[in-house]
């Protein structure tokens, strides 16, 4: 018998990681396919999308001036848990990516492997003028001019530094966005 090929008798091993993705697929394919899993999306969907827009979890990327009042929009006077915005330092818990300060075409892929790493649904925010356009570094041969050239930027808040009460406006404004899309968790509608 050759090396390649096992026996009947050997059982087939997975790494925990491989089995997760396997089961998730499998039972995916089986609820999509059948009358159980589209009566679940339904009567699930407005349940998760409440979940989701009154639990989100920003990616903290701050980079300069606006890393101030971003850390600002969560003190006391202010108070962005109350809102169910809670901050988190690894992008595999977030569903945002809040990105303020220049971003240079060094930090470009970096930042491109963060959102990445992001699990769907996933949502970008640009705050202030350097994350929206380069600020008055736009013309810096070294600084990207923009955020949205290469990931898609779902909201923007202009201003240099962008004030704490325009970002939590637009953490209000995302979980309208939230609850007008309304999306099923197995038919992705």
């Amino acid at each position: 018998m050759s090396k390649d090929k096992p026996s009947l008798g050997q059982v087939m091993m997975f790494r925990s990681k491989d089995f997760i993705e396997w089961s998730d697929e499998a039972l995916a394919v089986v609820l999509k396919r059948s009358p159980v899993g589209g009566a679940l999306d339904l009567v699930l969907k407005d349940f998760f999308n409440w979940a989701t827009r009154n639990s989100l979890y920003p990616l903290h990327f701050g980079i300069m001036c606006c890393a101030l009042e971003m850390a600002v929009a969560s003190a006391p006077r202010f108070d962005a848990q109350r809102m169910g915005v809670i901050y988190r330092s690894t992008p595999r818990q977030c569903d945002i990516l809040l990105v303020n300060g220049p971003v240079s075409k060094k930090l470009k892929p970096a930042l491109r492997r963060l959102y990445d790493q992001m699990p769907a649904p996933k949502w970008v925010i640009a705050m202030g003028e350097c994350a929206i356009s380069g600020g008055p570094f736009y013309d810096s041969y070294n600084v990207v001019k923009g955020v949205d050239q290469f990931i898609p930027v779902d909201i923007y808040i202009p201003g240099c530094p962008a004030r704490p009460e325009a970002l939590i406006d637009a953490f209000l404004k995302l979980q309208k966005q939230i609850k007008e899309e309304k999306r099923g968790l197995l038919t992705g509608k």
